[in-house]
């Protein structure tokens, strides 16, 4: 459904929270309207971290990884909470690891 939010914001303020929305695949991701949803939450709530929760999430497509990274270069630091195995080594295998901090919590 065009104009759906991706994101789902748990909190809001110097650090905030999002997540996508309990989607285990996101591959269907339009990465324009994400990266979107992320410029205009940064500005609107003067954000200094963005945690991702990837609870649920088994793939990120590279698309999105890259987003992801390249959100650093809007002044926010990008953490990334919960990853599976897989989205782990993933992280692993491109480096990502080192340029976005991966956590284990629970975030509820």
């Amino acid at each position: 459904m065009p104009g759906e939010p991706i994101l789902e914001v748990y909190s809001i303020g110097p650090t905030t929270v999002v997540g996508f929305g309990g989607r285990d695949v996101l591959d269907n991701v339009n990465l324009a309207a994400c990266r979107e949803e992320i410029v205009g939450l940064i500005s609107r709530e003067h954000c200094r971290v963005l945690a991702f929760d990837l609870t649920g999430v088994k793939l990120i497509p590279s698309g999105l990884l890259g987003l992801l990274a390249s959100v650093r270069q809007l002044g926010a630091e990008v953490h990334l909470y919960n990853p599976s195995d897989d989205v782990r080594e993933v992280l692993s295998v491109t480096n990502l690891d080192r340029l976005m901090p991966v956590h284990d919590i629970d975030m509820s």
